[in-house]
C-alpha cells in the first residue's frame, strides 16, 4: 500500500478500441500480436492517466484480462478453461458461464499471463521514482471455491487429489512461485482479490459454500489455510495485501453482510499486511468488527462506490472515517474506491470520465483528511 492515504482497488473500464479489438481478436479477424499491441498502447495511456491523477501506486487496469480471477486460474498448470451450464448469480444478473476445473497436477508456469502482465507494467513505471507498479492476483482460496464449484469440477478434482492437504500444499506452492517471479521481475505490491470471505459473511450463501462441510467455521480454516500456504517464506520487502469483495458485475453484487462473521479468522489470521474492505453501502455492515485487526496492519476503507456515477458527499465521507478510527487508528486507514471498475471486461455503469471523477473524490478526500504528501 502506498505511504498516502488514498488508493485503488485496480481494475479500470475497458477503452472501445480495446474491447472492439479483443472481439476482433475473437472473430480471427486480427492476430494475437495485434491484440497485444492495442492492450500495450491502452495500458500505457492508462498509466499516464493514473500518475496525472496523483496515484502512486498504478496497475494495468486488468486490461489483459477478461476476468478478475479465471485468466489467473487458466495461468497454471494442470488446470483447463471449461463453461459450466449457468454462470455466476448476481443481484439480478447471470455472468457468462466459464469456469476453471482440474486436468492435472497444479503447478507454476513460468509463463504464466499475470507475470508477462506484470513485466510490462513495470517497464512502464521503473523509471519514475515514487511510482509502485502493483499486480492484483485472485487469492488461494477463490481457486479452490472454484475448483469445486458444481459437481463436475468436485468430480474432476477427485481424479487427481485425495485430500484437501495435497491440495493446500500444490496450490500453496504453485502461488508461491508465481509471487517469487513477480518479486525476480521487480513487483513488491501484490494485492490478492478475495470472495470467498465476503460470500461467509452473507449467511444466505452459506448453502451454496458449505456443502461438503459441517459447519461454516471449517470452511474459514480451510480458506486460511489456502491463503497463507503461499504466503510463507516471501521476500520481507514483497508487500501482500488483500482486498474482500462481495461482487462486482455490471454495477451489481453477489452477497451481503457485515464481517463480524469472518473478522477473528480473516482479520485475526490471515498473514497480509493490509485489508481492502467494501463499505459503501448498508450490505456491507459496520465498523465494528475491524476490532479484529491486528495491531500494526493498515486498512483501506472503501467508501466510495465503483458500481454508480454519483459522487458520494465528502463531508460524510469525512465523517466515517472518523467513525472507522474508533477501531483502526487513523494512522492505519486509507481511503479508496470499494471495488474496481471492471472486475471483469464487460465493466460498470459508468463512463470513463465518471471513474476519474470517483478517483478525484478519494484523492481530494483523504488529502483533506490526513494532509497531501504531495
Amino acid at each position: 500500500m502506498a505511504k498516502e492515504h488514498f488508493d485503488i482497488v485496480g481494475s479500470f473500464l475497458r477503452p472501445e478500441k480495446l474491447k472492439n479489438a479483443r472481439k476482433d481478436y475473437e472473430a480471427h479477424k486480427i492476430t494475437k500480436a495485434e491484440l497485444t499491441e492495442v492492450e500495450n498502447q491502452a495500458i500505457q495511456a492508462l498509466v499516464a492517466q493514473e500518475i496525472a491523477a496523483g496515484l502512486k501506486t498504478v496497475t494495468d487496469g486488468e486490461f489483459r484480462r477478461s476476468y478478475w480471477h479465471l485468466d489467473t486460474f487458466w495461468g497454471f498448470e494442470g488446470i483447463k478453461h471449461t463453461h459450466q451450464k449457468h454462470g455466476y448469480f448476481f443481484h439480478g444478473l447471470e455472468t457468462r458461464n466459464d469456469s476453471a476445473q482440474i486436468e492435472g497436477k497444479i503447478k507454476f508456469n513460468k509463463n504464466h499471463p499475470d507475470l508477462k502482465a506484470f513485466e510490462y507494467l513495470q517497464s512502464l513505471v521503473a523509471d519514475q521514482p515514487g511510482i509502485t507498479a502493483r499486480q492484483s492476483v485472485p487469492s488461494p482460496a477463490q481457486l479452490y471455491a472454484e475448483l469445486v464449484r458444481g459437481p463436475e469440477n468436485i468430480a474432476a478434482l477427485h481424479e487427481y487429489y485425495d485430500n484437501d492437504e495435497e491440495l493446500v500444499k500444490d496450490i500453496g506452492q504453485a502461488y508461491h512461485d508465481l509471487f517469487i517471479a513477480l518479486y525476480d521481475a521487480g513487483c513488491r505490491d501484490i494485492k490478492l482479490d478475495d470472495c470467498t470471505w465476503g460470500m461467509l459473511a452473507d449467511k444466505d450463501f452459506w448453502k451454496l459454500m458449505t456443502d461438503q462441510y459441517q459447519d461454516i467455521d471449517t470452511l474459514q480454516k480451510l480458506y486460511l489455510e489456502f491463503n497463507n500456504a503461499a504466503l510463507q517464506n516471501l521476500p520481507a520487502d514483497l508487500t501482500i495485501s488483500t482486498h474482500v469483495c462481495r461482487g462486482n458485475y455490471a454495477s451489481t453484487w453477489a452477497a451481503s453482510g457485515g464481517y463480524e462473521t469472518v473478522a477473528k479468522n480473516l482479520f485475526g489470521k490471515e498473514n497480509v499486511a493490509n485489508y481492502y474492505l467494501e463499505f459503501d453501502d448498508d450490505r456491507s455492515g459496520d465498523f465494528a468488527p475491524l476490532a479484529e485487526v491486528t495491531d500494526g496492519k493498515k486498512v483501506v476503507l472503501g467508501l466510495v462506490t465503483s458500481k454508480k456515477a454519483d459522487l458520494e458527499d465528502q463531508a460524510t465521507l469525512k465523517k466515517r472515517i472518523q467513525e472507522a478510527s474508533q477501531y483502526v487508528d487513523l494512522a492505519n486507514l486509507s481511503l479508496s474506491t470499494q471495488c474496481g471498475f471492471a472486475s471483469t471486461e464487460e465493466g460498470n455503469q459508468l463512463k470513463e470520465q465518471q471513474q476519474w471523477d470517483k478517483i478525484k473524490l478519494v484523492v481530494d478526500t483523504a488529502n483533506q483528511v490526513w494532509g497531501s504528501r504531495s
